[in-house]
């Protein structure tokens, strides 16, 4: 059979393909095992979801093709929400795009700018999203590498100038995985600027916008002005709404940004099952009563995990947002070495090499299970961590 082409083998491994093969096995061994790999809260999405579900698939036409155009009702819903929440707003139909669930519509973007000789700047360590869909379009990555010195914000001033004059796509992620990183209105409104100036398109993946604490409230990309004529704002059900699974998200811009995605998927899929946006539309009305009990179950979860772990030898801050920790690890010890060792006592992390170099020295854990679990893996981090100094 012919090679494989360039583009697959230029792909990284992907940081999550090995885990459920690995959990198996633990599993089979009779391990009890405690997963805080994904960002996946084993918690159940808002019960208006769940009833429109049950409407809908019994509507025969919600088994019909979706197609680019999707559930209006969707579309509608997505509308009322950027409008209440970020005071922002967008026509449903030209300024929308439904998607499968937010990271193929962060990967397929990049279908409709990159050509060979392209760059797209990205955070490293940062979603693969980025990277896979720059690699498969021909393009060419530019790692930007976070720093905690520079809190863990992308500053295009130390990007080299022939890279900048050949950049078509900055993805910029806050908050942040997996560093939980947030950025200031004043840090958006430059890079605004500096987008503008340099004719590139600034992929802002908002799928945190609704996960946050002690009354932080992340802001979209368009209450930065002039982000308008460069942004294309992503967003989530998976976090927000505990709908991972389901497979449902969306962008918003201006038409000609939206229509360039649109325009790719329209290749490449037929979109998502018209139920399932249904009852995104159904989740999205309810979020004002819906996140705020979410969000406290994620507050004591947080708070026990920065406890647990730093009682067990871990230095951590306390996110403001996001689902995780972001822990930086003895110099001495290699990111996979601690996460594999980990896993073997019962405990999946993320290794933070999985998320590119830049995040070497560092291990993500999700706090997506109770408080009991987490101080149990932390207990077990601990020993672990004391194993490499025995």
């Amino acid at each position: 059979m012919p090679p494989y082409n360039e583009r697959i083998t230029n792909l990284p491994p992907y940081p999550l393909a090995h885990i459920p093969r690995k959990k198996r096995e633990l599993i089979a061994r009779g391990v009890d095992l405690i997963d805080l790999g994904a960002g996946d809260a084993i918690l159940p999405p808002p019960e208006a979801a769940l009833e429109r579900m049950e409407r809908a698939i019994r509507e025969p036409a919600m088994g019909r093709y979706g197609f680019e155009l999707g559930l209006m009702e969707y579309r509608e819903a997505i509308v009322r929400f950027m409008k209440k929440r970020f005071g922002v707003t967008f026509d449903p139909l030209t300024e929308v795009v439904p998607l499968i669930g937010s990271k193929e519509g962060l990967a397929h973007l990049a279908f409709a700018y990159l050509d060979r000789g392209d760059y797209a700047i990205m955070p490293e360590p940062g979603y693969n999203a980025y990277m896979g869909g720059t690699i498969l379009s021909n393009g060419t990555p530019y790692r930007y590498e976070l720093r905690a010195d520079n809190n863990f914000l992308v500053d295009l001033d130390e990007v080299p100038s022939d890279v900048l004059a050949h950049t078509k796509i900055l993805y910029l992620n806050y908050p942040g995985n997996p560093t939980a990183a947030i950025a200031p209105l004043d840090y958006l409104e430059r890079v605004v600027k500096q987008c503008k100036e340099h004719d590139i398109v600034l992929v802002y993946d908002n799928a945190y916008s609704e996960v946050a604490y002690d009354g932080y409230v992340p802001p979209s990309i368009f209450e930065v002005e002039g982000a308008r004529d460069v942004a294309l704002e992503f967003h989530s059900m998976s976090k927000t709404f505990n709908m991972t699974g389901w497979r449902c998200g969306w962008a918003c811009g201006k038409p000609e940004l939206v229509h360039a995605l649109a325009t790719v998927k329209s290749f490449i899929d037929t979109g998502s099952f018209l139920a399932v946006q249904a009852a995104a539309a159904a989740a999205l009305d309810v979020h004002d009563e819906f996140v705020p009990k979410n969000m406290a179950i994620f507050t004591e979860r947080r708070d026990a995990a920065v406890a647990a772990f730093r009682e067990n030898g871990f230095t951590c801050d306390v996110p403001k947002a996001a689902m995780y920790l972001w822990i930086p690890l003895p110099a001495h010890i290699p990111s996979k070495v601690f996460a594999d060792k980990l896993m073997e006592e019962g405990v999946v992390v993320m290794a933070g090499a999985a998320f590119g170099q830049g995040g070497e020295g560092f291990f993500r854990i999700s706090f997506i299970t109770s408080p009991d679990r987490i101080r149990e893996a932390a207990k077990r981090a601990g020993r672990v961590l004391a194993s490499f100094n025995d």
